[in-house]
């Protein structure tokens, strides 16, 4: 795979500029404070280019990854689009011969994440998804109180986020498009669980409820499910739940618990207090603090050093696709009624 001699070397480009976040330019900012050289925009919106030219005078702008990948000479593009495009655009570009960063999720399905790690490896060039939230508090902090031995062995987290409300009437509400109710944080909360529980895949359970909303809906039939679950099991018996729900009425507070033989850790937040409450004989202590600081710059800095032969890229594509895998598996398990076996541990 083609290195280069320094970050300024590496000329960065992003395809997507659309006004939600103002995710252009966040990546474009976050790649140049690693030393990388934003060269290249392609959006549809001609207003939206026109900002890019606003943020980043000078940078070339094209209507269409084609125009970009024909006319510029960018090393790096960055995927801010939506879930469903990821594929067919990574596609090209790796094709092309150049890096790309997916935002998350990688793709919807196992299928398009195995075509498009194919390319990557057949073009001699990287592929990774933007998973900055691997270095959250929560699971940093995690990590740490099982190395100070404060849970024990971890047998099983839970996730669960939602409240019972109707979705905001966007493309991440469209099933086709986003892939559905669980593949927005429910991305995330799978790739912290990842982290934690070092053991391979066995088998993933879905469970799907939907329709309830009816003829209310504003968004039509295409609707993500109001409520939607997955239950992982591991080789070390261990087990994590995901819920992502629009209906539930009396969610429970934190958003994660990891639970082990000797203790469990509740985050309220990705990057708030924690509370760990433990059993010492027939006493029971419980106690607060302040997650580990979260270190979301660590993605660019490392993908800098990756391709400056400086160290190994932690987001890897193989890493990428273990927490699409169980989402695909969950939502086939769902219309199925049964457990499916993983293919990829």
């Amino acid at each position: 795979m083609k290195k280069y001699p320094s970050t300024s070397d590496i000329k960065v480009g992003v395809v997507g500029y659309g006004g939600a976040f103002n995710m252009g330019k966040k990546h474009l900012n976050e790649l140049q404070a690693q030393g990388m050289v934003p060269v290249a925009v392609a959006e549809m919106d001609p207003e939206r280019l026109k900002v890019a030219t606003e943020d980043f005078p000078g940078i070339g702008t094209f209507a269409s990854i084609d125009e970009m990948l024909d006319q510029s000479d960018v090393d790096l593009i960055v995927l801010i689009t939506p879930h469903n495009t990821h594929a067919e655009l990574a596609l090209k570009a790796l094709r092309a011969g150049r890096h790309v960063v997916c935002e998350k999720p990688l793709a919807i399905t196992t299928a398009e994440c195995d075509q498009m790690i194919a390319a990557a490896q057949e073009s001699g060039v990287m592929l990774s998804t933007y998973h900055n939230r691997h270095w959250d508090g929560i699971p940093l902090t995690a990590l740490k109180l099982m190395a100070d031995g404060a849970l024990g062995d971890v047998y099983k987290i839970d996730c669960r986020m939602g409240k019972r409300s109707k979705p905001l009437d966007w493309w991440r509400t469209s099933r086709t498009i986003s892939g559905g109710v669980l593949y927005d944080w429910g991305v995330h909360l799978l790739e912290y669980s990842l982290q934690i529980i070092d053991s391979e895949i066995t088998e993933v359970s879905g469970y799907a409820f939907e329709g309830y909303w009816g003829n209310q809906t504003r968004w039509g039939d295409d609707a993500n499910e109001d409520e939607a679950s997955a239950v992982i099991r591991f080789a070390n018996g261990a087990r994590v739940t995901l819920t992502i729900t629009h209906l539930d009425s009396d969610t429970p507070p934190g958003m994660m618990r990891v639970t082990g033989t000797k203790g469990s850790v509740t985050f309220m937040d990705p990057h708030g207090q924690y509370r760990l409450a433990q059993q010492e004989g027939d006493t029971r202590k419980v106690t607060e603090g302040k997650q580990e600081e979260t270190k979301q710059e660590l993605y660019y800095q490392n993908v800098a050093e990756y391709l400056t032969d400086q160290a190994k890229l932690i987001i890897t594509p193989e890493w990428s696709r273990r927490p699409i895998h169980i989402l695909d598996l969950a939502a086939r398990s769902a219309k199925l009624g049964k457990a499916l076996p993983a293919e990829y541990q």
